[in-house]
């Protein structure tokens, strides 16, 4: 286990196994805040008691940059001491309930780290998860705590006239007595107990959009978002999203809003995407504010997801809570596994349903498949952290999601139900019944969907599936076939393993749920019959894999098939199974599981780009694809049938980082060269059938941010895209179509006329990234456009930060754009839309020969470190896979790294990702 040191000595290592019950209960909180962003005054009345099945021993509170005035128990003066950041009392009764009462000031306008009480363009907020409450107040700052709360907010009138806390408002108006003049107050109640991360206050100069919902039970509820002053027009898709959340959890689950009122508040400066805190949800302004002119589809989309998700939390989050730390994805995968379910559902048909899945699955395997394999590999529930900030990561979230899912899939009991839906909400309901207003632990979770399904699979094997909330790593699944046509038999072998990951060596074999399904030559499924006499009658069959090596065999097969495996990603695992060209090719054009159809024109990309990688070619003029490959693409492109946002999935290649990840030794710049020589041979080749795929699909009437709508402006903006790169490789107007030396006009054009953001930018993204003189004027019109806009701003920068990397220009311009006006390093959304989008995103930038990418690297993360430690850590983690790199990167971004760690004043939350990065 490493040891991190801080100032204060060794930086404590949190271990699941060493829990224990607090010493204490709180039973109730009644907190009273004299709001000023210099010195705010907080008096904390606290009612607790002893645990009874905990030794008698003192009462340690956790605090953290406050002021302590007074302590008084039971009204009389205390002593105590202050010990490692913690208030210590002893010498409390033994029996019975006392009060304490602490009264502290903390200073939020020059918290700019973000956790806690701070202050955003002159309005007050907070963020307590994870540790930040004990930012406000001293307290028993863990999750399994859990008591009622009054909030009485006081606060100059003129400048803060909202004020917003936790629960139903119960009294408001002006303060009177001396000193009082100009002030008012509020007081709010939570009927329900919470956890202090849950705890939320919102004051400043805000405007509300209200609504109105009956439940089914026929509660009225109140429904609010509340932005500043000139935002409210942008606030009708977030308040659609919240009831269509309210609806679709009633309806699916069974889950009904059970607070008066609920609302939203958003602000420009945020750690995270949203905060779930209960009645009280505080959103980065990214995921609220939206309409046509400012807002892409890709943003409206991302908003009815967010505002799902924080939703649900209402529920799996707030109404069953963790236990401890180590259970995050207790709460965050049920929640993002919901959040997910929610987004299918209002799709448009089982073609949107698909892109769905297809866009998650996407999100999964470039960024937590490489966690999974890097330093800060951890389980789904991790057994130790030193710093909690850097465990709210995409295997919690994603990958626990996927654990959800498979549940799900394993809770069937039979054909009436297979897709386990039924079961799995049966589950839920008896998750409910046994630990509403509990803090509980994953186990607790699983226990119940599988004793609420007792003959289901998972019910039988839930001691080795949990094997995924303990193990680290992305299983391997490698199948091999073999077709023997005398007794007309298909046999498939299955064989998984798991590679080490730090702290685990040695991994037992999981639960494995894979879907699959027999192509034949024409393109239909297969009827499936197994050797015991089994038959599938909907074209795929469920194999449960439990042991290491596995073998299942078809029969009555008539022809060979092409196996299609893992139908829609069943188990988030690496699927290893030699296919041949001619294989994929049947998949990409004519399997009917939509995500192994995408997955084949992966596969078969990826295919081409590694091989011209690892040879000695030259890649000026490199034509990777072969004619197979584009005949398909243009297959799929014309193809009257598909759904234009999946024809635009297809027709992207997979990332860079996505194929850095397939390759044991990783060249950034040939990697980025070769997927921009694929990315030119597409453009010109498919010349004619992009043109078109965009007169086609062009916009058919008013602007909708729709699963139809939001598809043909996608492949429309990748056909812009391709076409005006292949106005710039031909060299010639008359060339392709007869127009390809047009079409960067016409996306100039296009970018002028848009009536919405998605094709504006769309046309802004294609002239960009294919170089065109015509990128810099638009550039330029864009932030006249917009200057005032802040998040389209974040895409103006972003969209510079990650361009395509021409003769090292990108690093230059990151710099210039460092000391723009409108950059503000303390805004996350600021940061990450510039500096994230160089180092995180655009790797084919970043990792330069002279290691001056790393360099700039290393100069961010110790600044950031001295503003916002968790923004900094996650910025630190662009160089998590540094060992793959080939030389000179690898050495250059050691040094990077090193750099960073040899500072002796680095915060826990990067000292810890850089020293597990350097850790052999």
């Amino acid at each position: 286990m490493l040891q991190l040191r801080d100032s204060n000595g060794p930086a404590a290592v949190i271990r699941r196994a060493d829990y224990s019950a607090p010493a204490f209960w709180i039973d109730s909180v009644h907190l009273t805040f004299d709001l000023d962003p210099a010195k705010t005054r907080v008096l904390n009345k606290m009612t607790l008691r002893r645990n009874p099945d905990v030794s008698v021993q003192p009462l340690r509170l956790d605090g953290e940059a406050l002021n302590l005035a007074r302590v008084l128990v039971n009204g009389q003066g205390a002593s105590f001491k202050l010990d490692g950041g913690k208030l210590v009392l002893e010498n409390l009764p033994l029996e019975g309930t006392f009060e304490l009462e602490i009264f502290t000031t903390c200073e939020p306008l020059k918290n700019t780290s973000l956790s806690g009480l701070y202050v955003s363009n002159d309005s007050f907020f907070t963020q307590c998860e994870a540790e930040g409450f004990r930012r406000i107040t001293y307290f028993l700052d863990r999750p399994d705590v859990m008591a009622n709360y009054t909030v009485t907010l006081r606060a100059d009138q003129q400048k803060y006239p909202v004020l917003l806390s936790n629960g139903n408002l119960m009294d408001s108006g002006a303060l009177g007595g001396v000193g009082n003049e100009g002030r008012h107050f509020a007081t709010w109640v939570d009927p329900h107990k919470k956890p202090c991360y849950l705890f939320a206050l919102v004051a400043g100069q805000l405007v509300c959009r209200e609504q109105r919902i009956t439940s089914r039970a026929g509660k009225e509820h109140l429904l609010q978002v509340y932005v500043r002053p000139g935002d409210m027009d942008k606030t009708e898709h977030a308040m659609h999203s919240l009831m269509a959340s309210v609806v679709w959890d009633e309806a699916r689950f069974g889950l009904a809003l059970d607070l008066e009122r609920f609302m939203i508040v958003a602000t420009s400066d945020f750690n995270m995407g949203a905060m779930e805190n209960k009645g009280l949800n505080i959103f980065n302004t990214k995921y609220v504010l939206a309409n046509q002119a400012t807002a892409t589809d890709a943003d409206f989309s991302n908003i009815e997801s967010v505002v799902g998700h924080e939703y649900f939390h209402n529920w799996t989050g707030n109404r069953i809570t963790c236990r401890d730390w180590c259970q995050l994805s207790l709460k965050e995968g049920l929640t993002v596994f919901r959040d997910q379910e929610f987004s299918m559902d209002l799709c448009a048909d089982a073609s949107a349903r698909a892109v769905k899945r297809i866009e998650d699955v996407r999100v999964l395997r470039t960024a937590q498949f490489p966690e999974d394999a890097g330093p800060m590999a951890h389980p789904v529930r991790p057994d130790s952290y030193i710093e909690i900030n850097n465990f709210y990561t995409v295997t919690i979230y994603e990958k626990g999601a996927e654990v959800v899912r498979m549940m799900q899939t394993l809770a069937t009991e039979g054909a009436s139900d297979p897709s386990g839906r039924a079961g799995f909400a049966k589950g839920i309901t008896l998750y409910f019944a046994r630990h509403d207003g509990h803090a509980v632990t994953c186990d607790d979770f699983a226990q119940s969907i599988a004793d609420a399904n007792p003959d289901s699979a998972l019910a039988r094997l839930l001691p080795q599936f949990k094997r995924w909330y303990s193990q680290a790593g992305t299983p391997r699944l490698r199948a091999r076939g073999s077709y023997d046509a005398a007794a007309q038999t298909y046999t498939l072998n299955l064989r998984q393993s798991c590679a080490a990951t730090p702290g685990q060596e040695a991994k037992e074999p999981f639960v494995i749920p894979v879907s699959l399904g027999l192509v034949g030559s024409s393109g239909a499924d297969l009827p499936l019959q197994l050797q015991d006499g089994s038959t599938s009658s909907h074209g795929s069959h469920l194999l449960v894999m439990t042991q290491a090596d596995e073998s299942i065999t078809f029969v009555n097969v008539a022809e060979e098939p092409v196996p299609s495996i893992l139908r829609g990603f069943s188990a988030p695992v690496l699927l290893d199974f030699d296919y041949s060209d001619a294989q994929l090719l049947t998949l990409l054009a004519f399997d009917p599981d939509p995500f192994n159809r995408w997955e084949a024109g992966q596969r078969l990309a990826l295919r081409s780009a590694i091989q011209l990688i690892a040879s000695d070619a030259l890649l000026t003029g490199a034509t990777p694809l072969n004619d197979a490959y584009i005949e398909a693409m243009r297959s799929v492109l014309r193809h009257p049938a598909l759904d234009a946002a999946f024809k635009e999935l297809v027709l992207t290649l997979p990332s860079e980082t996505y194929i850095a990840e397939q390759l044991e030794v990783v060249d950034p710049q040939r990697i980025h060269a070769v997927r921009e020589a694929m990315r030119a041979q597409l453009a010109s080749a498919l010349a004619a059938d992009w043109q078109w795929a965009f007169e086609a699909h062009a916009p058919n009437g008013a602007y909708r941010p729709d699963t139809v709508s939001s598809g043909r402006r996608a492949l429309t903006g990748l056909a812009l895209t391709q076409l005006c790169l292949a106005a710039r490789d031909s060299g010639d107007p008359s060339t392709g179509s007869g127009q390809a030396g047009l079409w960067p006009g016409k996306a100039y054009q296009r970018f002028k006329d848009a009536d919405n953001m998605t094709d504006r930018f769309n046309a802004l993204n294609a002239l960009v990234n294919s170089g065109h003189a015509l990128a810099t004027p638009a550039l330029a019109q864009f932030h006249t456009l917009f200057k005032n806009e802040e998040l389209v701003l974040d895409k103006w920068f972003a969209l510079q930060a990650g361009s395509c990397d021409r003769g090292g220009q990108v690093l230059p311009a990151v710099r210039q754009l460092l000391k723009h006006p409108d950059f503000n390093l303390r805004n996350p959304n600021r940061a990450r839309s510039v500096i994230f989008s160089y180092c995180s995103a655009n790797p084919g930038a970043f990792h330069r020969a002279d290691a001056a990418g790393y360099v700039f690297w290393s100069e961010r993360v110790l600044e950031l470190d001295r503003i916002n430690p968790q923004v900094a850590a996650r910025l630190a983690r662009a160089l998590d896979r540094w060992k793959k790199l080939a030389e000179p990167y690898r050495s250059s971004a050691r040094q990077a790294i090193e750099r960073v760690a040899d500072k002796p004043e680095l915060s826990n939350d990067v000292r810890e990702v850089v020293s597990r990065a350097l850790a052999d």
